[in-house]
């Protein structure tokens, strides 16, 4: 069915107010699984939909298959592969995961454990003393952001630079040109071009060079596909650099919050630390990091259900509300980390599949057990916590948390 009675539903999901409990409006957008807006653009929100239209090859990742012209930042430079379909998405995507992961470097990952969890303890040692802790600000941002810099080879005491560059990106994501101020876009293009001169001026000292960073061996690689350009390597550091943390901080800080909330589940992983694994996933589908993915392009005319998404439209993607569909969850707005067949879209689906997926996994199961076992009798200060403003990349400001 297909209908234009949920923009004001969009709206208010939209809208920062409703940023600590959207899956209420999530339920009422899911009455109508496609749902046209004013503008000519399509909602889609229930799972089996979702799926279905994640795997068609008529879906486009490419800003230029908009009939509309769209503000995006990404479109203003080399775009990354995420922004890119096949055939040049298969090649790029190939080209960085030769050195981030199977088949040719299968172990990278499940190595790096030891370091993850040498950097999880001191930063826990660093605040295991004080009543209070800001569990984003001193670890769940710090965390990844210490992890990436070291695999992509960017010197950890830049992050004050990309930091500030890196917000400026995330907050551009979701742009209407509607309802927000020119700035917030402008910022974003300028964010965009400043981060990725910087990558420029750490990859010229690369080429030719022995390393065991990604930007090093993405300078020297002429595997079977050819070596990327410069500019292609450019914008897959800035993919990863940017996805390789955002994304995780919210993943951790919601999952914090969520054992906080059910205390009966974060003393259970205290004695069941094994528990973590089907946890975390429970955590992408109950409170996942990336809730929305605000736009793709029907490459033709695609039908989803019983409505035809005509060639050129805009499609957003409500990830989040497919993940908590009762069509397909069992009591889905219930936390059971035992819960079986989780096929979550939490890291997405089909050929975009969240490229650190198995980074993210594996950080977040590190942080939450460490951070189980350590903190003594915690609680929250404040709940709801504060949010960031993105309704994309939806996550905690900041989250107080007292000892004892």
């Amino acid at each position: 069915m297909t209908t234009t009675e949920t923009p004001d539903t969009l709206r208010r999901i939209l809208d920062h107010s409703s940023r600590a409990d959207p899956y209420p409006l999530y339920a009422e957008l899911r009455r109508t699984p496609v749902a046209l807006q004013e503008d000519g653009s399509y909602v889609i929100s229930t799972y089996r939909e979702l799926t279905g239209i994640l795997h068609d090859p008529r879906l486009s990742s490419d800003v230029r298959n908009l009939s509309r012209p769209m503000a995006a930042v990404e479109g203003r430079a080399t775009p990354s592969f995420i922004n890119l379909d096949p055939p040049e998405h298969d090649r790029l995507r190939r080209l960085a995961m030769r050195h981030f992961g199977p088949p040719h470097t299968p172990g990278l990952v499940a190595g790096l454990e030891p370091d993850l969890a040498a950097v999880v303890g001191g930063l826990i040692d660093g605040f295991a003393d004080q009543e209070r802790i800001d569990v984003v600000d001193d670890f769940a941002y710090p965390f990844p952001v210490t992890v990436i810099c070291r695999l992509l080879g960017v010197p950890r005491e830049d992050e004050p630079r990309f930091h500030v560059w890196v917000n400026a990106i995330i907050e551009s994501i979701d742009y209407d040109p509607g309802t927000d101020p020119p700035d917030k876009l402008d910022n974003g293009v300028q964010a965009t071009k400043d981060l990725r001169e910087y990558l420029g001026g750490l990859l010229e000292g690369r080429h030719g060079r022995p390393g065991d960073d990604l930007l090093t061996r993405l300078a020297n690689d002429d595997g079977p596909d050819g070596r990327m350009t410069d500019e292609e390597i450019i914008s897959t550091a800035n993919l990863l650099l940017i996805a390789g943390h955002e994304t995780t901080v919210n993943l951790i800080a919601n999952g914090v919050l969520t054992l906080l909330r059910h205390p009966e589940v974060l003393n259970r992983l205290r004695g069941e630390p094994d528990l973590v694994v089907p946890l975390v996933e429970e955590l992408l589908r109950y409170e996942p990091p990336v809730h929305i993915i605000p736009w793709r392009a029907a490459y033709s005319d695609i039908t989803v259900g019983d409505t035809v998404i005509p060639k050129g439209s805009q499609i957003m993607l409500m990830l989040a509300s497919g993940s908590r569909d009762p069509d397909r969850f069992e009591d889905p707005d219930r936390f059971r980390p035992d819960r079986r067949d989780n096929q979550h879209l939490g890291f997405g689906s089909g050929i975009h599949l969240c490229f650190g997926g198995p980074l993210a996994r594996l950080e977040t199961q590190i942080a939450l057990t460490e951070l189980v076992r350590r903190l003594e009798r915690p609680g929250l200060v404040v709940d709801p916590p504060p949010y960031r403003p993105s309704p994309v990349l939806r996550g905690p400001l900041h989250l107080y948390v007292e000892q004892g």
